[in-house]
């Protein structure tokens, strides 16, 4: 067996989903299974370098995790040409950034979305990508959720016949922080630090919708800050100044009508914390983060209005599930496997940074639609 090693720049896993998502479900997980199987007796092994700010953080999750290299200067691993790809999961405010001296340097990028604040630098973060001849992702983890998998595949088979609607919620409560400590970072609810729901799940939206519904055309957006104080991780009181709820109806060029709520302040009663139901003339499905359950125009109940008698039907009961078909592995380690490929041999990696631009151009014109109270056009990116 022949190994080839491949050093990367990990620029911010320190945070939740650099952890979490990144180094250990992913790269970590890629190591200790032996590397990416390239074909004909070789693998491919990333070699990861931890950089961020805080030298305690980095040292402990570093030895947490069997890894040998990290440092607090960028600089100098940029520098160095064993290091061929830079990854960069910090806050959005400081990702182009990063990004921009990555590209600099010559290394091929992979981050985590949004890209950048503004559409205007996305756009320009894909221009000097595209000039420097780097290999460039983004990444597009909700593609590889199984339950957006299956859904897919009901897509493809034709299962749907003509797609009318499609319905998203995704939400949970994340408490204030005063008498329970709250699941996100508080610099999520802070617009001066690039926080807000719009800014974060519409980049999102974007992709799932591409990929699986449609091309979207125009769009309207209405925005919220339910929770106007919150607590932060040091016990300290803030005023919450970014959006922690969107509501967004999408029009798409193919007639289909998405709708996506988005929350941080909604307690779940439904099957998961994201569920998109999708109709169509000849079946419905509900797709969660890992089950999909369908409805066929045969099997569709016929019920009819009367609220003076109980509900005779068992809704809930007369769905049914779609079955595996296939073993579902950890969709952020399958798209890092993609780009590994694509890196090292040339394989296809079609969620560059212009579809990261994209998502970035989604959020922009949800908070233009909010300011502006109306329906605003998605016009095409061109670089």
């Amino acid at each position: 067996m022949a190994v080839q090693k491949i050093g990367i720049i990990m620029n911010g896993v320190t945070g939740r989903m650099g952890t979490n998502q990144h180094l250990i479900r992913s790269i970590k997980a890629i190591r200790e299974q032996g590397g990416v199987a390239l074909g004909d007796g070789e693998y491919l092994m990333p070699d990861p370098i931890l950089v961020g700010r805080n030298e305690k953080k980095l040292q402990v999750l570093a030895e947490d995790h069997n890894i040998d290299r990290w440092t607090t200067d960028l600089d100098a691993v940029l520098e160095d040409s064993y290091n061929q790809i830079y990854f960069d999961s910090q806050t959005t405010v400081r990702r182009a950034e990063g990004i921009k001296r990555a590209i600099a340097a010559g290394k091929h990028i992979y981050c985590e979305k949004p890209t950048a604040t503004s559409v205007e630098e996305s756009i320009e973060l894909a221009r000097l990508a595209k000039e420097a001849g780097v290999k460039n992702g983004v990444v597009q983890d909700k593609l590889f959720l199984p339950g957006l998998m299956k859904l897919k595949r009901l897509i493809d088979s034709g299962f749907f016949g003509e797609m009318l609607s499609v319905r998203m919620e995704f939400g949970y409560w994340v408490f204030e922080g005063d008498w329970q400590e709250g699941q996100r970072p508080s610099w999520n609810y802070k617009k001066e630090e690039g926080g807000g729901i719009i800014v974060d799940m519409f980049a999102h939206w974007r992709y799932v919708i591409d990929n699986l519904f449609g091309n979207v055309q125009s769009l309207t957006c209405i925005g919220a800050t339910h929770i106007s104080e919150r607590v932060d991780e040091n016990g300290k009181r803030y005023k919450a100044t970014a959006d922690d709820a969107a509501y967004g109806t999408f029009e798409l060029d193919n007639g289909v009508i998405v709708q996506a709520n988005s929350s941080w302040a909604v307690r779940v009663n439904r099957d998961d914390l994201l569920t998109i139901q999708v109709d169509g003339t000849e079946g419905s499905a509900v797709a969660g983060l890992r089950e999909c359950k369908t409805q066929h125009r045969v099997n569709t109940p016929k019920p009819v209005w009367n609220p003076d008698i109980e509900n005779p039907f068992d809704f809930e009961d007369q769905w049914q599930e779609v079955p595996d078909n296939q073993i579902f592995d950890n969709g952020f380690k399958v798209q890092w496997e993609m780009f590994l490929k694509h890196v090292h041999a040339g394989e296809p990696f079609p969620w560059d940074l212009l579809e990261g631009a994209k998502g970035t151009q989604l959020s922009d014109l949800g908070l233009q639609s909010w300011e502006e109270r109306k329906w605003v056009d998605v016009p095409e990116i061109k670089l």
